[in-house]
């Protein structure tokens, strides 16, 4: 999977052979705001013009802009999950935030 990333905002980039373009959409938003080009150097200006649209709407019409992300996560696990994962970090010498916030990292690193 392709991304790009403008301004805070990511978007995932997949390609449609149907009309033969690129075809971005921004993922860490809940508006939609998407955008298509037939070259990448396309896409990115196309991936930055509906951005800043979409913050000028915004702006106009009073709207506070989606912030990308506030930064808090609420995770529901098992109480055997949670045990398991307070014992890692625990052992590794981190609070429970620390060792969630380096899994979490790594993961996304690698997906």
């Amino acid at each position: 999977m392709a991304t790009m990333e403008h301004k805070g905002f990511m978007a995932k980039i997949d390609y449609d052979a149907d009309i033969d373009s690129f075809f971005g959409c921004v993922v860490n938003v809940s508006s939609p705001i998407t955008f298509y080009g037939k070259t990448t150097a396309e896409l990115r200006e196309e991936f930055a013009r509906s951005v800043d649209a979409w913050l000028e709407v915004c702006r106009e019409r009073g709207i506070e802009p989606e912030k990308p992300y506030s930064g808090r996560l609420t995770v529901r696990m098992t109480p055997e999950i949670h045990r398991m994962i307070a014992s890692a970090a625990a052992v590794s010498g981190k609070s429970l935030n620390t060792w969630v916030v380096d899994a979490l990292k790594d993961s996304a690193a690698h997906a």
